[in-house]
């Protein structure tokens, strides 16, 4: 598709430290189980969440200390700020650009406040140009990586000839709540992780993938489902136990709806890249999308080996479909908070 925007590049980051499943469990019980009188059965989410470790911008120890807001928040300026410049400076290396060459970024990050936002943080680190354009975009939690793929390609199309780079960071490790004896800070425990991911995006006659179209849903009423509070101690997070079979009974229509505004059908899509959210979750947008059990195998190691980090977990699991071989049109897809859901069809280059 020439003259179309282009995905030039992917690339991945994850901060030092390693929390591995087993750590994490012994710790929460540490913590949560003498306060909380239903911890040893919420607990069995550390061995079925289909997780075996993840990646932290802190030791686990650290999450275990009192922690207020500005604790946490200057561990997401320093821990996003690194981990946006590794994710950008590899994604320019793979498309052979510089920094500098750049015409406009935008960022996704949701687990924390950063004014200036990150790109001006580290904008000499990277190399960007002064008169850069920057386009910050908080609140969209997991799908935020999706929507902003979809916002960057639309920046590249309406601008021939410049590049756009997409960075999305989050750290979910720092909603670990001590103070939150709830069902929904224990999953949290057991699923986030931190990580960063970048693309390069342009319309250029080469590429890996062309961006074919892209869309949204947001179902009405459907606020509680997913996303954060806000109190002197930091975020915390609002999970909905109704997630999974949320999506399993709405998913599929609302995606045939998006991808039905270009002529599209699902039958069309060669292979669902979904950002997995969770072991349930994912079993459930098999069942929904017809997908066979085991489909989503791609999603299971990237959880697996990562945990939810949220925003960028989307293209964790796109670097790995394009290393093992992309196939000819694949519709990256992820549920994020509103309740919405967010697509974008990619069609390999030739």
């Amino acid at each position: 598709m020439p003259g179309a925007v282009k995905l030039v590049s992917v690339a991945t980051a994850v901060p030092a430290h390693i929390i591995e499943q087993r750590d994490a469990a012994v710790a929460a019980h540490q913590a949560f189980s003498a306060r909380f009188r239903d911890f040893d059965r919420l607990a069995k989410v550390f061995e079925s969440s289909g997780i075996r470790k993840r990646y932290a911008v802190k030791p686990l120890e650290w999450y275990l200390q009192p922690l207020g807001w500005p604790e946490r928040n200057a561990a997401y300026i320093e821990g996003a700020s690194s981990l946006f410049v590794s994710a950008a400076i590899s994604a320019l290396e793979k498309a052979g650009i510089r920094g500098h060459e750049v015409d406009t970024v935008v960022t996704i990050s949701s687990t924390g406040i950063a004014t200036p936002t990150l790109e001006a943080r580290v904008a000499r680190q990277v190399g960007f140009r002064d008169d850069i354009e920057r386009v910050p975009v908080f609140g969209l939690g997991c799908a935020g990586a999706v929507s902003g793929f979809s916002i960057a390609s639309r920046l590249a199309a309406s601008r021939p000839g410049t590049i756009v780079l997409l960075v999305a960071v989050e750290l979910c490790t720092l909603a670990f709540r001590m103070d939150q004896l709830t069902k929904a800070n224990i999953v949290a425990s057991a699923l986030f992780g931190d990580g960063a991911a970048a693309c390069v995006l342009a319309v250029a006659n080469e590429g890996i993938a062309a961006v074919e179209m892209s869309g949204q849903h947001t179902w009405p009423d459907t606020l509680g489902i997913m996303g954060w509070s806000v109190d002197k101690q930091g975020l915390g997070v609002i999970f909905d136990r109704a997630i999974p079979p949320f999506a399993e009974q709405h998913i599929a229509p609302a995606i045939s709806e998006i991808v039905g505004r270009s002529g599209l059908a699902l039958s069309d899509i060669d292979r669902f890249a979904c950002h997995p959210g969770g072991a349930k979750v994912l079993v459930a947008l098999e069942a929904a999308l017809g997908l066979g059990q085991g489909a989503l195998n791609h999603e299971r190691d990237v959880l697996a080996e990562h945990g939810n980090m949220s925003a960028p977990t989307a293209l964790f699991v796109l670097q790995r479909l394009i290393e093992a071989g992309l196939p000819s049109r694949t519709l990256l897809t992820a549920m994020g908070p509103g309740f919405s859901v967010n697509c974008v069809s990619l069609k390999r280059a030739a």
